[in-house]
């Protein structure tokens, strides 16, 4: 599989394009900020299964927008 580096602004901007690209190519794409690798894109096909598993990680431990209240949280503005 061959890899392809992309910078983040060009990757916000063909977003979809470079997801299609994934998929139907089988590359991998590297998104760089300010030089420095930040990110992997990678078909599904060629992703271990154990390498999807936990990759999410929280990193605002005590964040309010997480934590600390009470309000109940509706994705519709207005409401409650």
């Amino acid at each position: 599989m061959s890899d392809r580096i992309m910078m983040a602004s060009r990757f916000k901007a063909e977003c979809l394009a470079v997801l299609d690209q994934v998929d139907e190519l089988k590359v991998s794409v590297t998104i760089t900020k300010h030089g420095r690798p930040i990110a992997r894109l990678v078909p599904l096909e060629s992703a271990p299964a154990r390498a999807l598993s936990g990759s999410v990680q929280l990193i605002a431990h005590e964040d309010s927008a997480y934590y600390g209240t009470n309000d109940a949280w509706n994705a519709e503005p207005g409401r409650r």
